[in-house]
């Protein structure tokens, strides 16, 4: 701007020389039809409010109000909240047209972006973008979208810092001629449309990771899944036993509630383990704590690799959960909430095991459990003992076994690509946004008037 002058004192030349970012503050180069601006050039901007709680009359109205944390990338269609007429005349609240582009400003939520598939009212947390005849809001709302960490970084405040309109109005922005704009959207929403639908795929694959994970434990302890097997071995299911759990226990050991410092113990240190060291599947001797009174060390509870260890209290989901530690490298005892089984010749432990995955294990360790509604379950001794298990002759709980790992490997590896997918997707949306605002998606027009030519 021409030092000294008002804005509408500027000259023709002088406002636009004023609308181009000076080459030494682009952020990269962009083909030679494009020409750099700023978010204020492009869009009415302005922001909303929050009506007073303490007004009842205010809210619960046909009038769609948005909240930063209703942001999610897309359009927004639905709100969680709406307000009055009333609630926009006394208070700050402004109602913005549909296709209005929605910038997160303040907290947890800063740089999320939204796009309004209706007419709403925002917090003052919302910046609001109505782009103008220079832009085509799905450009504007997909350049908004890519900037989330330019946004971030140019944020200020504490842990939590906030991006001011003035920021998000100064914020660089590419501008190519009109009808390139039209085709850079249209290949983002091509391009994005074919990961869409990659990306249900891989989600349906781990919605149903536990329904197939069920279904294969169900088998497994039905007799289902090793009939060819017994068929083969000219064995049937009148081989099968019902057996309580009490009845092929041979011992049961428990440690004390000691006090200990909630850290896993050091190499010259020993300690305690907590339940969420058997909680997730695999034990885990990080999830200790350490005991720092020498007279605490009993080698009796000692945690061994091998060992077969039950969670007598968690939350109901979680209470009775056990594994089989594979591998140990620090000292630490059994807990009183930590239980250790060892079994008689008649059960293999790894079957036992994969039998307290299944259902038909959940549902009877969750009848069995006691304790207040909301919080910590426990299971006694006494009612765990009660548990029935179908046990077959050993050679079948050892094929059991051997099928449960592959079958359930093999499911665990499906899971993990479904989730690199997701997180590979995400990842190649960015690249094809990031590149879209450089003009290298193959859409640009080098004859096209340039963008210069939109802001005189």
């Amino acid at each position: 701007m021409a030092r000294g002058k008002k804005k509408e004192n500027l000259t023709f030349e002088e406002r636009l020389q004023a609308a181009l970012v000076p080459e030494s503050e682009q952020p990269y180069k962009v083909p030679k039809n494009w020409c750099w601006t700023r978010m204020e050039n492009i869009a009415q901007w302005g922001s909303g409010g929050t009506p007073s709680r303490k007004i009842p009359e205010y809210y619960n109205g046909d009038i769609p109000w948005i909240k930063t944390g209703e942001l999610n990338d897309d359009y927004i269609f639905e709100t969680e909240e709406h307000i009055t007429q009333e609630a926009i005349f006394h208070s700050s609240a402004k109602l913005f047209p549909e296709n209005t582009v929605a910038i997160a400003m303040y907290g947890a939520t800063i740089g999320k972006v939204g796009i309004l598939g209706i007419a709403a009212t925002t917090n003052q947390a919302c910046a609001c973008g109505v782009s103008n005849l220079l832009v085509n809001y799905k450009y504007l709302f997909y350049y908004a979208r890519s900037q989330k960490d330019n946004f971030i970084k140019k944020g200020k405040g504490g842990a939590q810092p906030n991006i001011s309109q003035e920021i998000i109005k100064s914020h660089e922005f590419p501008l190519p001629p009109l009808s390139e704009q039209h085709r850079i959207v249209d290949r983002i929403e091509s391009l994005f449309a074919k990961l869409d639908e990659a990306k249900q795929k891989a989600q349906d694959a781990l919605d149903s990771f536990e329904t197939r994970k069920a279904a294969i434990l169900h088998k497994a302890f039905t007799g289902e899944l090793t009939a060819q097997w017994r068929k083969e071995h000219g064995v049937g299911m009148e081989s099968w036993d019902g057996l309580q759990w009490g009845s092929f226990i041979v011992s049961i050991e428990a440690g004390k509630n000691w006090n200990a410092e909630g850290r896993p113990p050091r190499a010259d240190e020993f300690g305690v383990v907590k339940v969420s060291a058997v909680t997730w599947g695999e034990f885990n001797e990080v999830e200790s704590k350490t005991c720092t009174v020498e007279e605490q060390w009993n080698e009796n509870v000692q945690i061994h690799e091998g060992d077969f260890l039950f969670s007598r209290a968690n939350t109901l989901q979680l209470v009775g959960n056990c594994v089989i530690v594979k591998s140990i490298s620090r000292r630490l005892m059994l807990s009183d909430k930590i239980l250790r089984f060892k079994f008689d010749k008649r059960v293999i432990p790894e079957y036992v095991l994969h039998f307290t995955r299944s259902n038909l294990y959940r549902n009877q360790i969750e009848q069995l459990a006691s304790g207040n509604q909301d919080g910590m379950r426990n299971v006694s001794q006494k009612n765990m003992k009660l548990v029935e298990f179908p046990i077959p002759k050993l050679e079948e709980q050892a094929e059991i076994v051997r099928l449960l790992d592959d079958l359930l490997d093999k499911e665990q590896q499906a899971k993990e690509a479904a989730e690199g997918v997701l997180e590979q997707i995400d990842l190649i949306k960015k690249a094809i946004l990031a590149r879209a605002f450089r003009g290298e998606l193959d859409t640009n027009d080098p004859n096209e008037e340039s963008a210069v030519s939109l802001l005189r």
